[in-house]
């Protein structure tokens, strides 16, 4: 096995030098250059030192969402803690900043950033001018300067339509939230919606007064998008609607049982997270799981690649996610 005298005779620096970069000592003051020498001769002979991490000071969570945000979605609180875990255990101290505190309430001197929410142009550009080091998650806002890692959403909205086809659906609706653009104070449609309406048209089978959207992804405009649709459509229902994320659906479902809408031989529901109560619904909900452990995980990891290593190529990665097949769907 190598040792750090070994990586010191292959890179030509003391076994001082060689010590205290491996060991992410963030007082020592040497160009890039030589870290990046020693930590590809310390990959080159497989050294594998003891693990003993580094303190990680002055990172900031941007946790750019309302209580409100988050009370609607439980998707959003889950990744919060999913974040605070995995800071704790990678010796992460994180001071958390919200929407409310303001872009300009971040310190000058943090090392780097996690974000979650959603950031103007302006609010991006001044993050630029704090640190080289950020990663977001679950959008990709700045993909010439940060990193990011989300679920891939659009693949999953492809094989959300790919699986009601092969139950033998052509009539499928679409029910989801919008996205909001800092930039233009206005809605805009959210990816899933954007995807679905190219695939189904790529297959021909885009129907308009199927698609029902309205800011919020919670249990509340579920039911009420889905109220609305069963009044508009007067009994000509979709066979099957994707819904964007499984508050919505929760709604959605009130909505269908309240008017007596069989589920699902009669309309089929697809949804998108897996929450913990997706399979105690009325009937058990079938949607796709996202893996939040993975998600924040990855998201910790790419933040310390950035700060310790000094990586400085960007990354985005997409997360897969599995359709757990419940009794909302036949």
């Amino acid at each position: 096995m190598a040792k750090i005298k070994d990586i010191a005779e292959e890179t030509g620096f003391s076994i001082s030098t060689v010590s205290r970069v491996l060991n992410n000592d963030q007082s020592l003051s040497v160009p890039d250059e030589t870290r990046e020498k020693i930590f590809e001769a310390a990959e080159k002979l497989n050294y594998r030192k003891k693990t003993v991490r580094p303190i990680v000071k002055n990172i900031a969570f941007l946790y750019w969402l309302t209580d409100k945000e988050e009370l609607e979605d439980v998707y959003f609180k889950s990744m919060r803690l999913e974040i605070e875990k995995y800071a704790k255990k990678h010796n992460i101290e994180l001071t958390t900043y919200k929407i409310t505190d303001g872009i300009n309430a971040i310190p000058e001197n943090i090392e780097g950033f996690l974000a979650v929410g959603t950031f103007s142009d302006k609010e991006l550009a001044h993050l630029r001018g704090l640190t080289p080091n950020g990663v977001f998650i679950d959008t990709t806002p700045d993909p010439n300067h940060y990193d990011s890692v989300r679920p891939d959403l659009a693949q999953i909205t492809m094989k959300t339509v790919d699986f009601l086809i092969e139950k033998g659906h052509k009539n499928i609706g679409f029910v989801g939230g919008t996205y909001h653009n800092p930039n233009t104070d206005k809605d805009e449609m959210d990816i899933r919606e954007k995807t679905f309406r190219q695939y189904m048209q790529e297959k021909g089978l885009l129907q308009e007064h199927y698609i029902y959207c309205h800011r919020g992804f919670s249990v509340e405009n579920g039911y009420n998008l889905m109220s609305q649709a069963i009044e508009k459509l007067d009994g000509k229902l979709p066979t099957a609607f994707f819904v964007a994320g499984d508050p919505i659906a929760v709604g959605c479902l009130q909505a269908l049982n309240e008017q007596g809408i069989a589920i699902p031989n009669r309309v089929s529901v697809v949804s998108i997270n897996n929450i913990s109560v997706a399979k105690y619904l009325s009937p058990p909900l079938t949607t796709f799981d996202i893996d939040m452990k993975e998600i924040c995980k990855n998201a910790i990891e790419f933040l310390l690649e950035r700060v310790l290593e000094k990586r400085k190529i960007v990354k985005t990665l997409y997360i897969g996610s599995e359709l757990i097949v419940r009794k909302s769907t036949n």
